[in-house]
């Protein structure tokens, strides 16, 4: 079981209620004038769900209002839930008030609000009171590491702003925002019910032997890109004899280990004396260079690995504090009575609780060595990022001298071998010296790093065992059977709302994240239906069926759905008389309602519809639908007139 919205909330400068009250299990409706406060509702329930943006809008309840709240309900618990206004330049507020209130119980006062739960925390809170599985794992769009379904994701099935119940190109909330299409498109299947907890850990399980198998092949292609190539290694044999450097070795002793000793033999010999200095020669003095950069190189790698692991062991203690953080705040509601004299009192049942002060204290304790720990890493976090960064580009600048050094010695043995005759003997042992070094320096890297062990064969064998556990395609067989039985529900209400291509077959398409027709002459797109009608019909109709779906598979989705303004397709807001509707537009209009009726009744109380309409109705079920009317006629709104204490500019 899931929650659904017993109320909303605002309070002003002035510690005022003002709560909108909602009927659970029912089709409530709040119809009114423009900028009345009607939208706001669906915005406050966005923020009060741990929404990251302060989206709230209006000029009335931006200046007057200074808390917000909704009242969750499920069987027999309550949530309420407080979230402030930003305060000062911050963008959002970054703690919510979580407060598990006795059924029924109004809203707290003002000055009972204590905003302690940090956002994250709270998220989980709500996500849990929604029944979601936190140990789901689902893939994410932009890392690698998989997320947990939370209360965010899906609000994605319960929420419909005035621009996108009847957008042709968006189908569910939130769709237009950068990288949502692709979330969305992951978190269907567990909404759905098509993916289970212990099935997401052996597909996260999988994911992970992929990239470990696909990180052994590339360690292993990379040893042998390091293996010394042996035509190049007896070339240079060759060389170093004819310039004096060595004796020829007999060619059964040719063996890779063999030359390669052999040739650390010739640049540990002493250059004959009549070499010139060092210092004149360029082709020594880069060599040098080189094996000076080659070692900085090195050293500053290893200060990088060094610190990127701390950074992930700052990481791992932060999630793993959290999660306790998490535990601990949610168990801080057992607080010890105000006054000394007061006995203690369980919040969720009043009952006396002698030993609640001691829990207390040791809840706090922890709590309080939880966030210092918490706040110590987390500022050592950046300093170690600004590290990491400042050695990286040193490393980038070493990495560029190489390749200037690299093309300097590449010019300058172009040139000497192109006058290989005219160059003396003490200079042609320092050349192919050079080049020796060279070599036995990338060829000694093999015998240097640790030896790659080639585990491909037994990672494989894991993966393939794992792929015939989860079953090849098992997930989307289950999530095309679920769609095909919610497609059954859409074409009905398509039937009954008189939709074009009602007549066809009509399906949930969860890759586009839209409706399509099958016709005759070829799929057809929601975007390709004509009409706002057609629109607005089929994003009702599938949010409608999807709610059955969440509904009788008792999946863990609020079980709400918040509409603003289905009938704009209908009627401009700005006509003269936009309240009343006549002919086939009032009659579609009603249609409508009765088809959102006809779905809470079905449900027996476990779904509730909430929708904030500018038109008004006197036919049923609209009429005994209406929880308030807020007109400028009769001086009501969401904020009280009387809170509005000087003139505001709500353009």
């Amino acid at each position: 079981m899931t929650f659904q919205i017993s109320a909303i909330s605002i309070y002003n400068e002035d510690g005022r209620i003002r709560t909108v009250p909602f009927n659970t299990g029912k089709l409530n409706i709040i119809t009114g004038d423009s900028r009345r406060g009607k939208s706001a509702l669906l915005n406050i329930v966005d923020y009060c769900l741990a929404s990251k943006d302060y989206v709230i809008k209006g000029a009335a309840l931006r200046d007057f209002v200074q808390v917000f709240a909704v009242t969750l309900v499920k069987e027999q618990q309550q949530l309420f839930v407080a979230r402030p206004a930003p305060v000062g330049k911050a963008a959002t507020a970054s703690t919510m008030c979580v407060v598990s209130q006795a059924l029924g119980a109004p809203p707290p006062q003002r000055a009972e609000l204590t905003f302690s739960t940090p956002f994250d925390i709270a998220k989980d809170v709500l996500s849990e009171f929604a029944g979601i599985d936190r140990t789901v794992r689902i893939p994410a769009v932009r890392s690698t590491t998989p997320i947990p379904p939370s209360v965010r994701h899906a609000l994605f099935f319960c929420l419909q702003k005035q621009n996108e119940i009847a957008n042709p190109d968006l189908l569910f909330h939130s769709q237009g925002e950068e990288f949502r299409p692709a979330t969305i498109r992951a978190m269907i299947p567990y909404f759905l019910g098509a993916v289970d907890s212990e099935q997401a850990l052996q597909e996260n399980r999988l994911r992970l032997l992929r990239q470990e198998l696909a990180q052994v092949e590339a360690a292993v292609a990379a040893a042998r890109n390091l293996s010394p190539a042996s035509g190049q290694a007896l070339a240079l044999v060759t060389e170093a004899v004819e310039a004096g450097l060595l004796q020829p070795l007999p060619r059964e002793e040719m063996t890779t280990e063999r030359v390669l000793q052999h040739l650390r033999q010739a640049i540990a010999e002493s250059v004959p004396t009549q070499m010139p200095d060092a210092g004149d020669d360029p082709v020594t003095t880069l060599v040098e260079q080189r094996r000076e950069l080659r070692e900085r190189h090195g050293r500053a790698r290893a200060r990088i690995a060094n610190l990127k692991r701390a950074v992930r062991e700052n990481s791992d203690f932060l999630q793993e504090a959290a999660e306790q953080h998490a535990r601990l705040a949610t168990l801080s509601l057992f607080a010890p009575a105000d006054a000394p004299d007061q006995e203690p009192r369980c919040p969720v049942c009043d009952s006396h609780q002698p030993q609640l002060s001691q829990i207390a204290e040791v809840i706090n304790r922890d709590l309080g060595r939880l966030n210092t720990d918490m706040t110590v890493i987390g500022s050592d976090t950046p300093e170690i990022n600004a590290l990491i960064a400042a050695e990286e580009d040193a490393l980038q600048e070493i990495r560029s001298a190489l390749a200037r050094n690299q093309e300097q010695l590449d010019t300058l043995t172009a040139g000497q071998r192109a006058a290989q005759g005219q160059v003396d003997s003490s200079r042609r042992a320092v050349l192919v010296q050079g080049r020796i070094s060279l070599f036995l320096e990338t060829a000694g890297r093999q015998f240097q790093a640790p030896q790659v062990l080639d585990r491909r064969q037994e990672v494989g064998a894991k993966i393939a065992d794992l792929e015939e556990t989860i079953g090849a395609g098992a997930r989307d067989d289950r999530l095309n059977s679920f769609v095909s039985r919610i497609n059954t529900k859409i074409k009905d209400k398509a039937v009954a709302l008189d939709l074009e291509h009602k007549e066809s077959p009509i399906r949930l398409d969860p890759r586009g994240l839209t409706v399509v027709a099958d016709t005759a002459r070829g799929p057809v797109r929601l975007a390709d239906m004509g009409g706002g009608e057609n629109w607005l019909g089929y994003h009702v109709a599938t949010l409608l069926s999807m709610h059955e779906w969440f509904s009788q598979q008792r999946n863990p989705v609020p079980r709400f759905l918040k509409l603003d303004q289905p009938s704009q397709v209908y009627f401009p807001e700005d006509a003269p008389d936009s309240t009343a509707l006549a002919g086939p537009d009032r009659t579609a209009l009603l249609n409508l309602y009765k088809t959102i009726q006809s779905t809470v009744e079905a449900l027996d109380g476990d779904f509730q519809v909430i929708v904030m309409e500018h038109a008004d109705l006197d036919d049923e079920p609209f009429r005994s639908s209406v929880e308030a009317r807020w007109r400028r006629s009769n001086g009501q709104a969401l904020v009280p007139q009387d809170w509005i204490t000087e003139e505001i500019n709500d353009d």
